[in-house]
């Protein structure tokens, strides 16, 4: 069987963008909250808009959405944090400016370790033109996580996030506290507070 076209591949994921906003409204139900629950505009730290990402809650599930430009190629960690807040000139103790430290650590409710972050995501894989299109799911972002006391934000990594996954071959002890904390995903290189959508 012959592969997809990239207009075919093109085409599907308009499809896929269309259909998942229409099936929250159209569904009705007291599973489904509405069609876009939450939409990011991500920017850089010079404060260009990079894209927007978007949340739809769909039977019980999460879908997260995003279309972003201006990203080095590779892979980056990408996750959701704990705080909605978008500093690109926060911080840290010793008075070094950390971009986007303001917004917190991993989205974690329920205290787990890297990869069960509540705000863990996939990989973005971005391409060389520095272009990124990523749709995936999750059932553990609901609204009630995303909008607690002060908010979320979603956090653009440098780096490729590891998933904590260090093989013994390669330590015996596994992976340590930092690792299980980020992924080793590296500097925040981007970020869009995460906000309530009304339609």
């Amino acid at each position: 069987m012959r592969p997809p076209s990239a207009s075919r591949i093109l085409a599907m994921l308009a499809i896929f963008a269309a259909v998942v906003p229409a099936a929250a409204s159209a569904a009705g139900t007291a599973e489904v909250s509405n069609s876009t629950v939450a939409s990011a505009t991500v920017r850089n730290v010079s404060g260009e808009v990079l894209g927007t990402v978007r949340f739809y809650m769909i039977h019980r599930k999460t879908f997260v959405s995003g279309r972003l430009i201006g990203l080095s190629p590779g892979f980056h960690g990408f996750h959701v944090h704990a705080v909605g807040i978008c500093d690109p000139n926060t911080t840290d103790p010793d008075g070094v400016v950390v971009p986007y430290l303001s917004a917190g650590k991993h989205l974690d409710l329920e205290g787990a370790g890297h990869p069960q972050h509540t705000g863990d995501l996939p990989l973005l894989n971005v391409s060389a033109d520095g272009t990124s299109t990523s749709i995936t799911q999750n059932d553990k972002l609901t609204a009630a996580a995303l909008f607690d006391a002060d908010g979320s934000a979603i956090i653009i990594h440098a780096l490729p996030d590891n998933f904590a996954n260090i093989p013994t071959r390669y330590s015996v002890t596994g992976p340590d506290a930092e690792t299980l904390a980020t992924g080793d995903s590296g500097g925040r290189v981007a970020c869009g507070v995460i906000e309530k959508v009304r339609v």
